[in-house]
């Protein structure tokens, strides 16, 4: 794993999923997670764990079209944050996310949930 780029404030994660994202590389993407992190689809119910997550981004990825990210809210206390982030992928989906990030003991913010439609509204 390189932590070479890997975010240092809870405010450039997002930025950091981003470039990830758009770089087509499925592991770079997948050390933005904690272990045990969990991701929330649009279907609400979580999976856990890097596995899952892998299969749950993997749809995204394929596209091939980048995101793009736009923080809404960044709210950190000690060393977890609440991420809102509005997301697009170049008019194919979009949504608002609600994420939690936490700072590890090597100083790197990553995802402990990543909800990419939590503040999406409900059909």
């Amino acid at each position: 794993m390189t932590t070479k780029t890997l975010p240092t404030r809870a405010e450039d994660v997002p930025a950091a999923f981003a470039e990830r994202f758009n770089s087509g590389d499925p592991g770079a993407v997948h050390e933005l997670y904690e272990e045990h992190a969990a991701f929330v689809p649009e279907s609400g119910e979580a999976v856990h764990g890097l596995a899952g997550i892998a299969r749950e981004n993997g749809p995204f990825l394929a596209i091939g079209l980048p995101i793009s990210v736009r923080p809404r809210q960044v709210h950190v206390c000690g060393d977890i944050a609440l991420l809102v982030v509005d997301w697009e992928i170049q008019g194919i989906v979009a949504s608002t996310a609600t994420d939690v990030a936490r700072r590890g003991a090597d100083g790197y913010w990553r995802y402990v949930i990543d909800s990419p439609f939590g503040a999406a509204v409900a059909a």
